[in-house]
């Protein structure tokens, strides 16, 4: 059964809506960074900290994307944005899901990025193992 992982913006994120687009542009960004910090290490840091390409299929355009493993030790993620009414309030969320031939390394990966997007919005993180992280500013 394929697992499920939420990156909800709620009150006190640092964004309040998230496109498709943005969320590829995020993990652009991700993926530079990790070249840079490899560049100072002087080995590829990239290809191991980002296995992956970004794929697109044309029934899922401007729904979702997955994240294609370059590996072995990767297979698939898939990546989408979505938003629910809460109290009468639109928030915004992006899903990961695992789908049932992914890896232990996939999986890892998945929470390392959804880690990172938490902390980089300051949401709501749900994990793949139903704990809850938060990084919004919560009274």
């Amino acid at each position: 059964m394929a697992q499920s992982a939420y990156i909800k913006l709620v009150e006190g994120s640092a964004v309040s809506s998230l496109s498709l687009d943005e969320l590829r542009q995020q993990l652009e960004h991700y993926r530079e960074q990790l070249a840079k910090t490899g560049a100072q290490l002087g080995w590829e840091y990239d290809g191991a900290g980002f296995p992956y390409t970004i794929e697109t299929k044309p029934e899922a355009e401007g729904k979702w994307f997955y994240l294609k493993g370059t590996s072995p030790l990767y297979k698939y993620i898939v990546m989408g944005v979505g938003s629910e009414t809460v109290d009468d309030t639109q928030r915004y969320f992006v899903q990961m899901v695992l789908p049932d031939d992914s890896t232990h390394g996939d999986k890892s990966k998945g929470n390392e990025f959804s880690k990172y997007l938490g902390k980089l919005w300051k949401a709501e993180l749900h994990l793949f193992n139903g704990r809850i992280m938060y990084f919004n500013p919560r009274k």
